[in-house]
């Protein structure tokens, strides 16, 4: 199953052809549960990293973290469900949790305004 869910997100890169490159670590604790983080470079230079533990067996995402920047490095967003410090809530978004598809498309928009 969580091979499975691993698989439905390499499934939703094909889908935004500005996607120049990425780099995948899978780490599978269990049938159901496990450990996916990488690197997706933007044709513009930009990139968004991202970490993802799930359990399969439930909607919500154990941890999660979608960082993109911008190809100095410098934080265009973030949105993870870290505990934070008060000095990093300026550069969150506040909102439920995003998959990595509404990240990619609000990545998409993002770059139509530009």
């Amino acid at each position: 199953m969580i091979n499975k869910y691993f698989t439905q997100l390499e499934q939703i890169f094909q889908q935004f052809p500005n996607i120049q490159t990425y780099t995948l670590t899978k780490k599978v604790y269990n049938n159901k549960q496990g450990f996916i983080n990488g690197m997706i470079v933007f044709e513009n230079g930009y990139r968004l990293d991202f970490v993802e533990v799930k359990n399969t067996d439930v909607r919500t995402k154990i941890k999660y973290r979608y960082q993109y920047m911008d190809k100095h490095l410098e934080l265009i967003f973030r949105y993870d469900n870290a505990p934070h410090y008060k000095h990093f809530q300026q550069e969150e978004r506040e909102s439920a949790e995003p998959t990595l598809g509404d990240v990619l498309m609000e990545i998409a928009a993002t770059s139509l305004r530009r």
